[in-house]
């Protein structure tokens, strides 16, 4: 199965192709990235490779471009913390802008998009008028979430976030968090926790004053789950009631346009890479 491919196993398939095909290869981590990229590539000259991992993105660029001195090959993977860690990637190897590709996509103006699609005007309206715009309330409420993972992995702390219940810590009317009960609820959910309540809640508070950017920290999962909580029981239309997780996230990529993606830094950096090799990469309509 081709999930259990390694670097080495990649890197060997890439190589043969290089004997007939001439294009760029795209190395991503999963389909989603392959569908999103997809709508973008110039697709004559770029061929898009699914590796599986993010160690296998990682691995295959340094392969490629190092040792068999392929000049063709980039990737593009989500940060997720390691911007928080302060390590960023470097050409040919490129992060997505935010923490991960969904919270690329609900920055632009896809969020827009999906609000025009699945909200009610008129409750959009008189939630913004109360709590401000949607996407600022969505960052505020999903990024002490992401933080806290940041912070587990930091301490060695063990904690879990599958299948948290959001319902018990976001305010429906106003998508807003709690976040004494948010750490409750993580904890309840990590069965070999290594910390109190008390003492984790003053960690997240210290950490979230001295957070430059509150974009690093929110992850996409928990942002559509906020979202999702906020169209089914505050601003959604009639349509909005059939949603689940999967298909919202869906229709954020589904809006993320060839617009969407030109605004991006990701868009700026690897065609400022490709424009410096000779390599066609992306094909955009015009603005």
């Amino acid at each position: 199965m081709r999930e259990f491919l390694t670097t080495e196993d990649i890197c060997n398939e890439l190589s043969m192709e290089r004997t007939v095909f001439d294009g760029a290869f795209l190395i991503v981590e999963g389909i989603t990235d392959s569908r999103l990229f997809g709508k973008f590539v110039d697709r004559g000259e770029v061929s898009i490779v699914i590796a599986h991992s993010k160690d296998n993105v990682r691995g295959v660029v340094k392969e490629m471009s190092g040792r068999r001195r392929d000049r063709k090959t980039l990737g593009i993977m989500d940060p997720d913390l390691e911007r928080l860690r302060g390590r960023h990637a470097r050409p040919p190897l490129f992060h997505t802008d935010c923490r991960d590709m969904e919270m690329m996509a609900i920055r632009s103006n896809a969020l827009d998009d999906v609000i025009s699609e699945y909200g009610d005007p008129e409750k959009v309206d008189r939630f913004e008028e109360r709590f401000g715009p949607i996407r600022d309330a969505l960052v505020s409420s999903s990024y002490p979430i992401g933080l806290l993972m940041f912070i587990s992995q930091e301490r060695g702390l063990n904690l879990s976030f599958k299948n948290l219940t959001f319902n018990r810590f976001i305010n429906p009317a106003s998508m807003a968090l709690d976040a004494r009960q948010m750490v409750s609820e993580v904890l309840d959910n990590s069965r070999s926790a290594r910390i109190g309540r008390k003492e984790l809640l003053r960690i997240l508070n210290d950490e979230a004053e001295q957070l430059d950017d509150m974009w690093e920290a929110a992850r996409g999962h928990d942002t559509i789950s906020i979202l999702l909580i906020g169209l089914k029981r505050s601003f959604g239309g009639f349509n909005a009631s059939g949603l689940d997780e999967g298909s919202l996230g869906g229709a954020l990529r589904l809006a993320f346009s060839d617009e969407c993606f030109r605004s991006t830094r990701l868009y700026a950096d690897t065609t400022e890479w490709a424009d410096e090799a000779g390599i066609p990469l992306w094909r955009l309509t015009q603005p």
